[in-house]
């Protein structure tokens, strides 16, 4: 077997992770009807080849709001820029995208203040920014924390239940020490072990584990499977900036939350008030994706295409 293409097991111990990045290895095993050995020896491998287990703060969860930056730069400026704003730590990815003078960014932001800062006055006094949008993230369908997904494994079930379960959530979840200090561990490595998270916040290993319970099960934590499509044959990630008639704006982005193409899918402020972005294999799997898929869908008015040219920053959000 090619050391650089993941089997069918790999993508199928993928799944298992997507589903419960924290999962035991004998549940895996059992899963995968194969010995925990093999799934400790194929970890391992999907390791070395750039798999990343990262825990991560659902934003809305913890009252922070979540925006879409689309800038134009100067051709020679946007890899500064881009490389710039990923090193902000409320940024959670950054895309080169287009003809390399468009980026997007997503960041959390807590406060006006926090939003007014950047918006109003860093960037625009930045020479080599000539345009910029804030899309503010309404509601997000599919895909709050991560870029991507094992999206072939992706159940509908699944991709709705994630965001109608919180879309009635109650008012921001408080955070103590050990909480923050958690977020900080399993940005790291969100498959750390209990010892190691209890070393980190001078807490029993009994205390950590009802800690994470309360995050995980209030809707506060999310493990996110961060592994480049490429290996798996996905060599075409696209934004898909849509106009949708009001009236059919919910259909459709729960639509396509169920649609395995699609990674991320929100609503958002601005006149492309649906934006997504899809992995696909080739330009002809996105014609045929944009043909059978979108196409047929009620209240589509306009549909703008972006390829991603270079991810600078996945999957690094700010510590709450």
């Amino acid at each position: 077997m090619d050391s650089d293409s993941p089997d069918e097991l790999d993508q199928r111990l993928l799944q298992g992770l997507q589903l419960d990045g924290r999962a035991h290895f004998s549940d895996l095993a059992r899963q995968l009807n194969v010995s925990e050995r093999t799934v400790a020896r194929r970890y391992r491998r999907l390791r070395g080849l750039g798999l990343r287990i990262v825990g991560q703060p659902v934003a809305a969860r913890l009252g922070m709001v979540r925006w879409l930056l689309r800038l134009t730069c100067t051709p020679d400026a946007a890899g500064i820029v881009a490389d710039a704003l990923a090193r902000r730590p409320d940024t959670s990815w950054v895309t080169l995208a287009s003809d390399g003078t468009e980026l997007y960014c997503a960041l959390d932001t807590r406060t006006a203040d926090e939003r007014n800062a950047l918006f109003l006055q860093k960037l625009p006094r930045t020479p080599q920014v000539l345009s910029i949008s804030a899309h503010c993230m309404m509601r997000i369908f599919i895909g709050d924390t991560s870029t991507w997904h094992a999206t072939r494994f992706r159940t509908p079930a699944r991709a709705v239940a994630v965001d109608s379960g919180r879309a009635a959530d109650p008012a921001p979840l408080p955070l103590d020490a050990t909480d923050r200090t958690l977020f900080t561990e399993l940005a790291r490595d969100g498959r750390a072990t209990l010892p190691e998270l209890s070393r980190a916040t001078g807490r029993s290993p009994s205390s950590v584990q009802r800690h994470l319970e309360r995050l995980r099960t209030e809707g506060a934590l999310d493990l996110s499977v961060d592994f480049d499509p490429q290996r798996l044959g996905y060599h075409m990630t696209t934004r898909l900036w849509l106009q949708v008639a009001p009236a059919h704006l919910r259909a459709v982005g729960e639509t396509l939350a169920t649609h395995p193409a699609i990674a991320f899918a929100a609503a958002t402020t601005g006149s492309s008030n649906l934006v997504a972005s899809g992995v696909f294999r080739t330009p002809a799997d996105l014609y045929d994706y944009i043909d059978q898929h979108i196409g047929p869908l009620s209240g589509i008015q306009n549909l703008e295409t972006t390829p991603t040219l270079r991810e600078v920053k996945r999957l690094a959000p700010a510590v709450p």
